[in-house]
């Protein structure tokens, strides 16, 4: 099934979110140990839940630091996905900055939003000029208390893949 058709799924409910969470833990091997799942998710945003479980906590129980930053990148990418098209654009990470705030004691929730008129006006405007646009986004991560555990700021390269050159 094409990304796009399980976003729209998602969107209409609980079983849609469940499978795209699925889908995401086999398409990113790497985040399949989190399973980190989607909450909530409209055109223009997305909730997260990092898990209060052993594989994401560190040597003193707490929501390790390396949990906390992959779900902030994990929740802006699927923002980030959902204005652009992966067949039509490579999106890529190319830094992420963490401030740590708070020991995570409980599920930690990404709570990240990107409005289309943003979307419009600094990243396809940057695209009609340039080869690729850079975006920062800022990506608070709190518990279930409400206690900020980190503040990320996470830059994606958005580049459509008719400009991407690599070495063979």
């Amino acid at each position: 099934m094409e990304l796009k058709a399980l976003f729209e799924k998602a969107k209409a409910g609980k079983r849609g979110r469940f499978i795209l969470d699925r889908v995401l833990w086999k398409g990113i091997p790497f985040n399949h140990p989190h399973r980190f799942s989607i909450q909530e998710l409209t055109d223009e945003s997305v909730v997260v839940l990092i898990p209060f479980r052993r594989k994401n906590l560190n040597h003193l129980k707490g929501l390790h630091a390396c949990a906390l930053a992959t779900g902030a990148e994990y929740a802006s990418g699927l923002v980030m996905l959902q204005h652009f098209d992966p067949s039509s654009y490579r999106l890529i990470m190319k830094r992420i900055e963490i401030d740590y705030h708070y020991q995570g004691k409980t599920n930690g929730l990404v709570k990240y939003e990107l409005p289309t008129s943003v979307v419009e006006s600094e990243i396809k405007k940057a695209l009609e000029t340039e080869d690729a646009a850079l975006f920062l986004c800022k990506v608070p991560v709190e518990d279930e208390n409400g206690n900020l555990l980190c503040s990320a700021v996470v830059e994606w390269q958005i580049k459509p893949w008719t400009k991407v050159r690599t070495k063979s």
